[in-house]
């Protein structure tokens, strides 16, 4: 697709400069392009780190946040992963692409992941963000990306089928895809304090389960490193290094932030007092190894642990401290 092409198909990315300028919009148009699929929060994060080196596409459904999408860089796109036809523009668009839609909320298929690739072109690179959640409940174990997906409910099931999608996308198409299987994200704006306000309690130690954890900011910047240095169906963990259970990441954050800690309950006790959602991610345990992350993709977390993550949103939330 030629420049003509895409401004006829995206009028908001047409521009009109004299012949020879280098303004900054003639220079862009120079850069390969790059599509983002679902530009939320994370998305927002990566903007900056892909806008001197692509020129980005980002699709989002909702009207209100293409404002947001135009200043920080990216070219706008209002299209609906639920709907195959209004992705049918998309074809072709760009050779690089970074899938961090969420799946649908029902069913055990991402009908959305599936709509996405009837539009991949051939030979493109794609990042797809899945979740830690595909491989169950490990007890406890520490696993490496050898490890098999066991998904133990809907979110995981709808996941492994998007990973499955894409897999046999890039098989019949010559695709470069890699899939960053993603813990809890946080960072400064995502933290459990209303929850820690309302004194949801958390599991005794001995009941407690291991989860796994990653800062947004360095999220995105692994984004752009499997983008970069991803092999070829390739699975990464996009997990720093902690090794916290989930009630003592709960009595983290209640001491940075001067919080009451939550109080901890049997797990027979605590499952009549949460909501079965909530319950579920307090009954898988698992740690998982970064070390392919570390080793190939050459990452340096800025966050390695969540300890370095919060002494930061403190930074951030009281700037003239730091």
């Amino acid at each position: 697709m030629n420049s003509q092409q895409i401004s006829a198909r995206f009028p908001v990315a047409s521009c009109s400069a004299p012949t020879g300028a280098s303004t900054p919009t003639a220079r862009r148009l120079g850069k390969p392009r790059l599509l983002i699929l679902g530009c939320g929060d994370v998305g927002m994060r990566l903007l900056p780190l892909l806008r001197t080196r692509y020129r980005v596409f980002a699709v989002t459904r909702d009207p209100a946040h293409m404002a947001a999408l135009r200043a920080a860089g990216a070219v706008p796109i209002l299209a609906d992963l639920d709907r195959r036809d209004s992705l049918a523009r998309l074809a072709g668009l760009a050779h690089r692409v970074i899938h961090l839609a969420p799946p649908p909320a029902q069913g055990g298929r991402d009908s959305r992941t599936r709509n996405v690739s009837a539009i991949l072109p051939e030979a493109a690179r794609v990042v797809y963000v899945s979740t830690t959640g595909v491989y169950g409940d490990l007890a406890g174990r520490l696993v490496d990306e050898t490890q098999p997906v066991a998904p133990r409910n809907g979110r995981a099931l709808r996941r492994v089928d998007a990973e499955g999608t894409l897999r046999q996308w890039a098989r019949g198409a010559h695709g470069r895809l890699a899939i960053l299987r993603v813990p809890g994200i946080y960072a400064a704006d995502r933290l459990p304090l209303a929850r820690l306000h309302q004194g949801t309690p958390a599991l005794l130690p001995a009941d407690d389960v291991f989860t796994n954890h990653i800062h947004a900011d360095d999220l995105a910047a692994i984004l752009l490193r499997a983008l970069q240095r991803g092999r070829p169906q390739r699975v990464y963990h996009a997990v720093d290094d902690s090794a916290m259970k989930m009630a003592d990441y709960f009595d983290a954050v209640a001491d940075a932030y001067g919080l009451a800690r939550p109080p901890r309950l049997a797990r027979t006790a605590l499952a009549e007092v949460v909501s079965p959602t909530l319950l579920s991610y307090m009954s898988e345990s698992r740690r998982l190894a970064n070390a392919r992350l570390k080793d190939e993709l050459r990452i340096t977390l800025r966050y390695p642990t969540v300890a370095e993550g919060l002494q930061a949103a403190l930074r951030q939330a009281r700037p003239e401290d730091g």
